[in-house]
């Protein structure tokens, strides 16, 4: 895409958008060329992007759920069709691996799609039961209405795709905004959607900043729901736009996340299971291993081992399918994990490997792996959101336990063992959202992702996350058509002798 290029401010009512707003460069930082330029959208542009919605979507929750899911199997059709397009564009804007988003980003974005057209024809009530002598009770799941929803920079196409498409399924119209320094592939996604025959003004999407559009989007009393991925302190920023108009909310927030080993762990797994799982995505990744918490017998070894693992890492062209690693999102992100790892080191933590950015042009950090943390130091505590492995020992089993849930966070978590019974522990006492055992990041449709703490609430994925957009409504049927009941007497003295 050409530096020249300009494209649309968002995709309102079936239709590209232009706003009128400043102007903003898409850069790839991994060459530091410009690839795209839009015009920002602001609050007038979100105005119009609710209002298309709110038209919109009373029809949409009253298809049948063939119709939707019919739509959704033409959008994953249609994503399948152009996955070159979209793996070109979310390489482009946000430096990754094109490995990457060839084998996990976009192929897991459209089996997300095809996994809640299926789900979107399996809404289902409670059967007609009756609870009270003359009534007879039923239960109604209806669409929530309008979702307001904000995605983050890591992975455009899959928090886009997580938010939208369950919402879609279960009846709901969106106003989506990404981030602006990631827009391609979700205008891609919505053109993609409008040539599938979604209808129009059921999805529709706004590019801007977060503290104009965002904030404006979060607070919108034509907003029922929002739901908002990105780091803690925005979250509650969000959450608290939200609350001004009562909006239901779900957040997915940030991580921190323990890599416990315990000392009967198969040490070759774990060694790998961490590289894979603190490198993922650069790091960039809300589930990514950070904080390995070692047993003392396997500490040296598993420092050793990982050390050598990262040192194999491929670092470079993200379009180059050989490259392991790409850039990170932009050289100010680059700098903000630098400054971590470089107090980390002027505290006293030992930088085994990695550690100092490279010449050359691009926002490149390479992997990096800090032994001898404190509890108390920052780039133990604090997300990092980087290539960056922090190592620690721990004592016996409690003390393994309660470090890993020594932290506001809590999206996900791993433990190593061949003890069923420690595994077993692990899985029910470490408090997070998801808990892998001898495996660290793999995610799938079926299965719900979200997090506890400070990461947030409620679940994308899964048939947990479709909950999430729909409203039960108690239907309550009078059984016999007596205009004199029998509570009437009871609360008013209706029809009595008194008075």
């Amino acid at each position: 895409m050409a530096s020249s290029t300009s494209i649309p401010s968002g995709w309102i009512d079936g239709e590209p958008h232009h706003a009128t707003g400043a102007d903003h460069i898409v850069v790839n930082p991994a060459t530091d060329e410009p690839v795209a330029t839009v015009k920002l959208a602001g609050r007038a542009d979100v105005d119009a992007a609710v209002a298309g919605a709110r038209a919109a979507q009373l029809a949409w929750g009253r298809a049948t759920p063939a119709e939707r899911a019919s739509a959704l199997l033409a959008l994953a059709r249609a994503m399948a069709a152009e996955s070159e397009t979209l793996i070109s564009e979310e390489v482009a804007h946000t430096g990754k691996a094109v490995r990457l988003a060839t084998e996990f980003d976009v192929p897991g974005s459209i089996d997300n799609v095809e996994f809640f057209a299926g789900v979107a024809r399996n809404l289902e009530g409670k059967a007609t039961a009756e609870y009270s002598a003359d009534h007879t009770s039923s239960i109604r799941r209806e669409p929530v209405g309008v979702v307001g929803t904000i995605t983050p920079w890591n992975y455009p196409l899959q928090m886009a795709v997580w938010k939208v498409i369950p919402a879609l399924a279960a009846g709901c119209a969106v106003v989506l905004k990404p981030a602006e320094i990631t827009p391609l592939t979700t205008l891609t996604l919505a053109r993609l959607a409008s040539e599938a025959g979604l209808p129009d003004g059921v999805l529709n999407i706004v590019v801007g900043t977060g503290p104009e559009a965002g904030a404006h989007l979060a607070g919108h009393p034509g907003v029922d729901m929002v739901t908002f991925t990105g780091s803690s302190a925005v979250g509650r920023q969000v959450m608290s736009q939200a609350a001004t108009t009562g909006a239901r909310i779900q957040l997915e927030l940030g991580g921190k996340a323990p890599f416990v080993v315990f000392d009967d762990a198969d040490l070759d797994a774990a060694i790998h299971g961490a590289v894979a799982g603190s490198l993922i995505n650069g790091g960039q990744d809300c589930t990514a291993a950070t904080r390995a918490i070692v047993a003392p017998a396997l500490y040296d070894d598993f420092v050793t081992g990982v050390a050598e693992l990262m040192s194999k890492v491929v670092i470079g062209d993200p379009t180059d399918p050989a490259t392991d690693l790409g850039s990170l999102i932009s050289h100010a992100h680059r700098d903000k994990v630098a400054g971590m790892v470089d107090r980390a080191r002027a505290s006293g933590a030992r930088i085994v490997t990695g550690g100092t950015i490279p010449d050359g042009p691009g926002a490149f950090y390479p992997p990096t792996l800090v032994a001898d943390v404190a509890e108390d130091s920052e780039i133990y505590r604090d997300e990092v959101f980087g290539p960056v492995l922090t190592v620690s020992r721990f004592t016996d089993d409690d003390d393994a336990i309660r470090r890993a849930n020594d932290t506001p966070y809590g999206l996900a978590a791993s433990a190593w063992t061949r003890d069923v019974y420690r595994a077993q522990r692990a899985s029910r006492e470490i408090h997070a959202g998801c808990v892998w055992i001898n495996d660290h990041i793999p995610i799938i449709s079926e299965m719900p992702h979200g997090g506890f703490k400070a990461s947030g609430f409620g679940k994308d994925m899964s048939t947990y996350s479709l909950e999430e957009y729909l409203l039960i409504k108690h239907v309550m049927s009078d059984l016999h058509g007596v205009v004199e009941k029998e509570w009437h007497r009871t609360v008013f003295g209706l029809g009595s002798d008194q008075g």
